[in-house]
């Protein structure tokens, strides 16, 4: 899908795009290329001049592959976008082309971003950019509230993940908890724990394209204020997400605990009833023997039931001194 974005009185519009001729009655700030097909591509090359590096989308982690300037100008940098998806939470790669220079293009330059999926920060910038007017001015104002959009929707996304673990916090501390529970609050804890991981890496991409940004002198004065911003924004999500993964690991912690208790418990009850039996085995043991017992010819029809109670009261005995000492609660 190939979309272009124009300002009109200061709003961001959006046209997409279905052939080369349609891409001369624009004057774009914005082209967006998603999940690109070879002929949208071959459109961007042609018409703009624009080359994309094949490997624009790939997982280098170093910082001279991912944020670079080419010779003609052009300034390259690849990103990672969180997409806090319940079913299926991601990072999607963007890769942004930043043409400032090129004598073809207008003094507010061009801004190229290729992407796979649908990004969610992609959408809530579109939709501000179409609601307030003066948001947007150039193309490095896109890619400037592009990230500052990230740091917002990840700050948005802790604080779903504190509500939710404060409901898990509530069930867990509750003093009653189940198998069933601790199991279903192990998994939303693993669960919050792996998007907290997955936040703590996206800003920390954000502000390498930040600093990148700001080092290559090519943000004005106003524009690099805001930049600063951003990376103070990003710094306080890094003390939120160290303190929600304190309070993970003290969840886990009081969950595996709740659950070795109920697992104590059920051993206990084991150990007492073993316990419990011992003396009835022993007098099962004693009168099974092929002796002959005074007592048992002295009853006579009532050795039979003789022994069962003494068997039954030398079980009850014990039991009742476990209850009375409080071991069996």
């Amino acid at each position: 899908m190939l979309n272009i974005f124009t300002l009109a009185n200061g709003r961001l519009f959006q046209e997409e795009i279905e052939s080369l001729e349609e891409l001369s009655k624009f004057q774009p700030i914005w082209v967006d290329l998603e999940s690109p097909s070879p002929e949208e591509k071959r459109w961007v090359k042609q018409y703009y001049g624009l080359s994309i590096p094949e490997d624009a989308m790939d997982e280098d982690i170093e910082e001279s592959a991912r944020f670079y300037a080419e010779d003609n100008g052009e300034i390259h940098i690849r990103s990672d976008f969180l997409v806090a998806d319940d079913d299926e939470p991601r990072a999607v790669r963007a890769a942004f082309i930043l043409n400032l220079i090129n004598p073809d293009l207008r003094s507010k330059g061009i801004l190229f971003s290729i992407h796979e999926d649908d990004v969610p920060v992609f959408r809530l910038l579109r939709m501000r950019a179409r609601r307030a007017p003066g948001l947007i001015e150039d193309a490095k104002d896109v890619l400037l509230k592009l990230f500052d959009a990230d740091a917002e929707y990840s700050a948005d996304t802790l604080e779903g993940i504190y509500d939710e673990l404060e409901k898990v916090s509530k069930k867990v501390l509750s003093g009653r908890v189940t198998d069933a529970i601790a199991g279903e609050a192990l998994g939303a804890i693993a669960r919050h724990e792996d998007m907290s991981g997955r936040i703590r890496r996206n800003v920390m991409d954000t502000r390498r394209a930040l600093s990148f940004l700001m080092r290559s002198k090519m943000l004005n004065a106003e524009q690099f204020d805001e930049a600063r911003q951003i990376l103070r924004d990003i710094d306080s999500l890094d003390s939120h997400t160290a303190f929600l993964f304190d309070k993970i690991n003290f969840l886990m912690d009081a969950t595996v605990g709740f659950i070795n208790i109920n697992q104590n418990k059920i051993i206990k009850i084991f150990s007492v009833a073993s316990v419990a039996l011992l003396p009835p085995t022993l007098v099962a043991s004693v009168y099974g023997m092929n002796l002959k017992f005074p007592e048992l010819e002295f009853l006579g029809t009532w050795s039979y039931p003789y022994t069962v109670s003494l068997m039954i009261a030398s079980a009850v005995v014990p039991m009742w001194y476990f209850y009375k000492r409080g071991w069996l609660s």
